[in-house]
């Protein structure tokens, strides 16, 4: 017994010596890094997730571009404003790939906008932008349906009659119905329970695909997928929203279609019948699912999470509240509803704005791309196929290109005069062929919403609290930790 357990460590030993050596080998061809361990590559280095503080004290270490390891797989990391411009924008065709990770491989099978890629990409994408703007994005359509919320949201936060409360649910159901609109054709009541769950569903997957447990299970698909934990309820979630949008494509479909449609869901099944003929079409029924829980998923966290900051900095920097009254007071003198071209007219209130998604970078590190061909990036040969992260986090924080970098300053976004300055490195959005698509509905929301909470009422800690808490809560997006607040009418 003894002689069979020392034959098997040693086997093991040199199994995993044999692994060690394969990745410094492997290692060779890639930038710099720190040393990959066997089986798990840096993933202990990493703590088991991406945090930007991470990534920027590996950048001193290793410089602007290095390599990290998840196990056996390696991922390049690209730092800094420079960096990620040469790499996003000066070669925006050939890093249009997306990295399909096992999670989400087997979560999406490929299908839909956010993880599909090659023809299908192109087609899905073209498609979802196509149809914003047929559905008004820039136009009248989109934007009433915002200001509606906005406005709904305006009387649910005075009937709270200024007592402390936590608004993040009350921001989340006013976002999510607009999205709802664009893709279901409709908005459902902040009290319906199905719209309810809805929502928490759409939350506790986004924030089970950022779990230490998800980035195992990308790692080890062969282990993870047989053992408990919260990547398995990311596919249980994934599945309630996939039941829920097909149950809105049935209803779609035993209706008949409007003359002009009104929403993703009836503009989509008009495509697939124009496309039916064509082999080269991918627009069927699978795509049409994943497409519309990607924009509802997307659509409903990321502008959420950002009111959520935007609160949330009004309470720790009530000096740049009250700026914003006074020239909310001194320009904006009628009741009509805000529109997304009053923020041309508000130039502190604007630099505000994108000082907040500045400083909150809620994408944290965004999202990996993978080149479609070999390039070279500062003097690095990236073979294709090849994992890549832009890190955003660093291009946001770049003290090159920002005076206060870790400091809330909206003085960031104003030239001497007072006017807004727009700046080079301000990327929320990332940029590219891969740049977000609902990139504009998100600044249309963002700009409404806003101005119109502002407008109509001062924040305020409640009695007792005097300090704010404006670190992150690392998740998929980086949250603002909870809090409550004291909304008064103006």
């Amino acid at each position: 017994m003894w002689f069979i357990q020392q034959v098997l460590l040693t086997f093991v030993f040199f199994l995993i010596f044999g692994k060690y050596l394969q990745l410094r080998w492997k290692a060779r061809s890639f930038p710099p890094g720190p040393s990959p361990l066997p089986l798990i590559g840096n993933l202990w280095t990493m703590r088991f997730n991406l945090h930007p503080e991470t990534l920027s004290k590996l950048a001193k270490d290793y410089g602007n571009i290095y390599t990290l390891w998840l196990g056996e797989t390696p991922f390049i990391i690209l730092h800094g404003y420079k960096t990620v411009k040469n790499a996003i924008i000066s070669h925006s065709e050939e890093m249009s790939g997306r990295p399909i990770t096992n999670l989400m491989k087997d979560m999406t099978h490929g299908k839909g906008i956010v993880v599909s890629n090659g023809h299908s990409w192109k087609q899905q994408r073209r498609f979802g932008l196509m149809t914003l703007r047929n559905l008004g994005l820039g136009k009248r359509g989109i934007e009433a349906r915002i200001q509606d919320e906005a406005q709904s949201l305006v009387e649910i936060l005075q009937a709270q009659n200024g007592k402390p409360i936590d608004a993040s649910n009350f921001i989340v159901h006013a976002v999510a119905n607009v999205i709802s609109a664009v893709v279901f054709g409709h908005r459902f009541s902040i009290d319906d329970p199905t719209f309810q769950k809805l929502v928490e569903i759409n939350h506790a997957l986004i924030d089970s695909l950022g779990s230490k447990s998800a980035i195992l299970y990308d790692s080890f698909p062969w282990l993870m997928k047989h053992l408990p934990g919260p990547h398995q309820r990311a596919f249980q979630n994934h599945e309630y929203m996939s039941n829920f949008v097909r149950n809105e494509i049935r209803i779609h479909q035993q209706t008949e279609s409007p003359e002009e449609p009104d929403d993703v869901i009836y503009h989509y099944l008009a495509q697939i019948t124009k496309t039916n003929s064509d082999p080269d079409s991918t627009y069927d029924m699978a795509n049409l699912l994943q497409v519309v829980v990607d924009l509802f998923t997307a659509g409903t966290e990321t502008t959420a999470t950002t009111l959520q900051w935007a609160i949330m900095l009004m309470l720790a920097f009530p000096d740049i509240q009250e700026k914003i009254h006074k020239e909310l007071d001194e320009v904006l003198q009628d009741s009509s509803a805000i529109t997304y071209e009053d923020r041309r007219r508000l130039p502190y209130i604007n630099a505000v704005i994108h000082e907040i998604q500045r400083f909150a970078n809620i994408a944290g590190t965004g999202t990996l791309r993978r080149n479609i061909r070999d390039i070279t990036l500062d003097g690095y040969s990236i073979k294709k196929d090849t994992n890549i992260l832009p890190n955003l986090d660093s291009v946001l924080h770049d003290p090159q290109y920002w005076e206060t970098p870790y400091k809330f300053n909206p003085k960031h976004f104003l030239d001497k005069d007072g006017n807004f300055k727009s700046n080079e490195a301000f990327l929320p959005f990332s940029a590219g062929h891969r740049v977000c698509m609902g990139e504009q509905l998100a600044r249309f929301e963002l700009s409404i919403f806003f101005i119109t909470l502002l407008r109509a009422f001062r924040f305020q800690l409640p009695e007792g609290v005097t300090e704010v808490n404006t670190s992150y809560v690392a998740k998929v997006t980086l949250h603002p930790h909870p809090y409550k607040v004291c909304i008064i009418q103006r």
